[in-house]
């Protein structure tokens, strides 16, 4: 069985004083992972408060190897931190930063062979939704997105529907069903077999209130979650309903 998964991004929050909350997330445990990506800034302390108790990563990475890149970091500069997980692909990335699927295969590939496990994002826009072209989104991203040997090492896609980011909307049930199913079937045509062992995550307005009924749809592995991550109140639990679904 894949392990299940309960990610926090903080995006551009926290800082050193925050990181007393790490102590009281529920812990990982046998069956259910917890995750915590701060910003870059607090990698290395976040490693070390985390004892053992959490996994640690990144929001982003550079695709090329350590050189001259002004600002940036490179996956095994953040694989230095003690980190073991990188975000790729966010929408305010693809948006903000003007990031291409072509580049976030590219970063995909260097977090692999720095031996991170990547988080690959994708989603719609609410216009694509309406106009029912989500579904087709989806799967131009996963193709475009995921490099050639992605199952050569952990990796996890995460489904983020746009409009459901930080925007208290939710797809129903059934979509994010469709969405999860889809990506699954995607995977398993690709790369066979190891296809499988993907985990896929939901992210988009995840909450203490929703989190069981969103676990219990087939196919969901667990959760990107945003500014419910940032407070151990919210995201705990969130971490419990996965844990018992």
């Amino acid at each position: 069985m894949r392990q299940k998964l309960a990610a926090g991004n903080w995006k551009m929050n926290g800082t050193q004083d925050q990181l007393g909350m790490l102590a009281q997330v529920p812990p990982s445990q046998p069956g259910c992972e917890v995750l915590i990506c701060p910003p870059a800034q607090l990698l290395i302390p976040a490693v070390q408060q985390a004892l053992g108790r959490l996994s640690i990563g990144a929001q982003d990475c550079h695709a090329q190897a350590p050189g001259a890149h002004t600002g940036d970091l490179s996956a095994s500069m953040i694989a230095d931190t003690g980190a073991r997980y990188v975000i790729l692909g966010h929408s305010e990335r693809r948006q903000a930063h003007g990031e291409t699927d072509a580049l976030i295969q590219a970063k995909a590939a260097a977090a692999i062979d720095a031996g991170l496990c990547p988080i690959i994002c994708i989603g719609e826009s609410h216009a694509q939704r309406i106009n029912g072209q989500a579904l087709d989104v989806i799967q131009d991203q996963l193709r475009l997105s995921l490099p050639d040997h992605l199952t050569q090492a952990p990796s996890v896609i995460a489904y983020e529907p746009i409009w459901a980011i930080g925007t208290g909307l939710i797809p129903s049930l059934d979509q994010i069903t469709k969405a999860h199913s889809a990506i699954r079937a995607h995977l398993r045509q690709r790369f066979g077999a190891p296809g499988n062992d993907v985990r896929l995550l939901y992210g988009g307005s995840v909450k203490p209130d929703n989190a069981a009924q969103i676990f219990a749809c087939p196919e969901v592995d667990g959760a990107l979650v945003g500014g419910a991550s940032l407070s151990a109140e919210d995201f705990g639990p969130i971490i419990t309903a996965l844990a018992a679904a």
